[in-house]
């Protein structure tokens, strides 16, 4: 062999090696991503920390609760460059069964999670499907096919466009983008998390490793499709499970502190060097190790992702999108509603539903309510008769219907109790009067006794807007009535059948409030063993209480009364409400209180169309408040908007702009809320802007006291905290800055009920 034939062979040996290497470690680009979005724009990262606690907030209220499924249409963008980058119609359909048993604990591996993380592994509740609507309605195979000239693409986003040889997003709020292109540098895909540009929203994916178990890609040992599970987690908020530093915090309460990424396979168990050394979770999805050792997500990440589709949540705009339902004439297909049991006995029940036009079946899953393993069975009718059920157990059911081509999403989940081996079971008790009612929550489906012949039941609900309200009573073992009462206790509207025939009232135009549904025996007729099944809904109604349209800009800005409360809507995800007022030269401070919020809003306050002077932007709907207590004369301008597109186009927030010859008291801010304030000028200086090892702070006190102050790097994580003793006026205090790395930061003042907050810059 010549000596050039053998030092050829040398290098392709020595490279083939190399490539081998470098695929062997699992390589996500999405932090590195975010970063270099952080750097470009640095309120990525302050509306990252609001998703962030946004997320918290929602766990803390409704992180045990049961949610339909949510199911994400995506649409799948294949740029190739050559014939095996061209994915099949076959390989992404695989992929796509592969995403969906993996967020639903349905994948075949699932019997590798070690056993002492079972008890926490969680069907996440969240699915996919090809879109069958394009952007314009027109039918699609949810699969769009690029050839480019480009080799291959980084994370620099250039194959979300066409001009640059990709593929053009499609909205973001009605799809989930998915590109799978060739990827250089060793990058096996990248996530944008929520919050970023909607040009780019979406997930870029390395074409070989698409796959699934049962058909893998070629990007072995990352070829069983577990890329998109990893990315698709990002693009839901998720963070790598070691919270990308030595025992960092991935923001889930119910995963171990790792030390950093896991690669390969490590052998069980894997002690962390952590503080208490726990056993590290290798097998979670969000992990490094390769595809044939992730199988697992945990409670605390579902919840973290289901946050998303709350009220507020940052890609809530996803649940009414139709790219799941096939244009018209397509069989469109409506979700079920009237969810209701009745039968219900020690180890039965019979659960019932509307029918919805065109259904051809319906799938009904049920499920203890202690449980998050789903039961599925087709049914073509619109009743089922469930047995083998465990005695005095609350489940949850929830139904959707099967057209000709497309099945709709699930229902919202309603639930029933079985009966006791003694009798029905009845948890609600004491709630004999509306000094002691039972508490709930619409929509309502309960089992309950009436036990004796003095014995009644009251439930007290609230309801936000204007609804129509529907009550049915059934199931009756005698003559029972239903009523429903105002807050007062009197009587709004009443069913008296008469006999075992169930009661119904339906009660329109309902005003936001709280109500009573009384359920009783006629002449004392009750049955200690047979349990009635009640159920309660409410249908919004749409109401004209915003008059102030069109105000979408600054230069279209309404003129509003001082000390007077108004009401508006944000009636779309693009609206915003801009109003004006002036203040006096007796009456100079400024309180502006945003409240009766139906979503998340925030609000700005600007001096002139431009100068911002304050912003309050609590998470939910928290009333959002701000302070200025300024010496300025002029006229100002507020702009209301929701929060990642929030709106609710049914519901008006209450404003009010007060004005005052005193200063406002930031103590008597409602609610305990903060108002955050961009400080105006005098009240918080930084210098030197950026610094290279110690900040100036300049403050102004209005007080004698001790502030917290707070500095947060670009990812939302608190670098450090102190307390600082403060006098009443100006002041200025060195702050050391130790050990923090080059970068954008921000240091955040907690004083009393209000935060000031302001960035500065690290340059070394």
């Amino acid at each position: 062999m010549s000596a050039f034939k053998t030092l050829r062979a040398f290098l392709v040996l020595v490279i083939g090696i190399w490539a081998a290497t470098a695929m062997a470690q699992r390589n996500c680009g999405s932090m590195d991503y975010l970063q270099q979005q952080i750097t470009d724009d640095p309120d990525r990262g302050e509306f990252l920390q609001s998703i962030d606690q946004h997320a918290h907030d929602w766990a803390l209220e409704h992180g045990n609760e049961d949610r339909a499924v949510v199911t994400i249409p995506v649409v799948f963008h294949v740029v190739y460059n050559t014939a095996a980058q061209n994915l099949s119609d076959a390989q992404i359909n695989a992929q796509l069964a592969q995403l969906n048993a993996d967020f639903a604990r349905l994948n075949s591996d699932a019997n590798q999670t070690p056993s002492i993380f079972t008890g926490l592994a969680a069907n996440t509740e969240v699915q996919f499907c090809l879109a069958q609507r394009d952007p314009n309605g027109a039918a699609t195979t949810g699969i769009v096919r690029r050839q480019t000239t480009a080799t291959s693409f980084s994370s620099n986003d250039a194959v979300k466009y066409t001009s640059n040889g990709g593929s053009n997003a499609w909205p973001r709020d009605s799809y989930l983008n998915i590109w799978t292109c060739n990827l250089s540098g060793g990058l096996l895909g990248y996530a944008q998390f929520p919050g970023g540009a909607a040009a780019t929203d979406g997930v870029v994916v390395l074409f070989s490793s698409v796959g699934s178990l049962a058909q893998p890609g070629t990007a072995s040992p990352f070829h069983y499709g577990r890329t998109l599970t990893h990315e698709v987690g990002h693009w839901l908020n998720l963070r790598h499970i070691w919270g990308d530093a030595t025992c960092g915090n991935d923001q889930v309460s119910d995963t171990p502190v790792h030390n950093t990424s896991n690669g390969g396979c490590p052998t069980y168990p894997h002690y962390s060097t952590c503080s208490g050394t726990p056993i590290e979770m290798t097998s979670n999805y969000m992990d490094y190790t390769n595809d044939g050792c992730m199988n697992i997500f945990t409670q605390g990440q579902k919840t973290r992702m289901q946050a998303l589709f709350g009220t507020g949540g940052s890609r809530v705009a996803l649940l009414n999108s139709l790219g799941c339902v096939p244009p018209s004439g397509g069989g469109t297909c409506a979700v079920p509603g009237g969810l209701a049991s009745s039968s219900i006995t020690t180890s039965s029940a019979t659960v019932s539903w509307s029918a919805v036009s065109g259904a051809a079946s319906y799938d009904l899953q049920y499920k203890t309510a202690a449980s998050s393993t789903w039961t599925t069975v087709n049914n073509t009718s619109t009743s089922r008769s469930l047995t083998g059920l465990a005695s005095a157990t609350t489940y949850n059911f929830q139904v959707r219907a099967n057209c000709s081509g497309s099945s709709s999403a699930y229902s919202t989940a309603s639930s029933f109790t079985t009966s006791s081996t003694g009798g029905c079971a009845d948890a609600l008790e004491p709630n004999n009067s509306t000094s002691s009612p039972a508490i709930v929550t619409l929509p309502l489906s309960v089992n309950a006794l009436i036990a004796s012949s003095t014995d009644a039941d009251y439930y007290r609900f609230s309801t936000a807007g204007t609804n129509n309200l529907s009550i049915t009573l059934g199931n009756l073992a005698g003559d029972y009535d239903l009523r429903l009462l105002n807050s007062a206790g009197s009587q709004l509207a009443s069913s008296a059948a008469g006999g075992t025939t169930s009661e119904s009232i339906s009660y329109n135009n309902a005003a936001a409030g709280t109500y009573f549904i009384h359920v009783f025996g006629y002449n004392g007729a009750f049955s200690a063993t047979q349990c009635y099944a009640l159920n309660a809904s409410a249908t919004p109604v749409a109401t004209n209480c915003d008059t102030w349209e069109s105000n979408n800009t600054s230069g279209t800005a309404k003129l509003i009364a001082v000390n007077t409360n108004i009401q508006a809507a944000i009636g779309t995800s693009t609206d915003n409400d801009w109003f004006r007022f002036s203040n006096t030269s007796s009456q100079r401070r400024i309180r502006i209180d945003l409240t009766n919020l139906p979503a998340d809003y925030d609000v700005r306050l600007y001096r002139g169309t431009s100068t911002q002077v304050g912003i309050s932007q609590n998470g939910g709907t928290t009333n959002e408040a701000i302070i200025l207590n300024t010496s300025t004369v002029a006229t100002y301008y507020i702009r209301v908007y929701g929060y990642n597109g929030a709106f609710n186009a049914n519901s008006c927030y209450t404003l009010r702009a007060s004005i005052s010859g005193t200063n406002f008291r930031e103590g008597e801010l409602d609610g305990g809320e903060a108002a955050v304030l961009e400080p105006a000028a005098g009240i918080l200086n930084l210098f030197p802007n950026p610094t290279a090892d110690k900040l100036n702070v300049e403050y102004l006190g209005t007080r004698e006291g001790r502030v917290t102050i707070t500095v947060i790097d670009a990812m939302g994580r608190e670098a450090f905290s102190m307390r600082q003793g403060i006098v009443e006026g100006p002041m200025t205090f060195g702050l050391p800055l130790p050990d923090l790395s080059n970068g954008l930061y921000i240091l955040r003042i907690q004083d009393g009920d209000t935060v000031h907050q302001q960035r500065f810059t690290i340059e070394r």
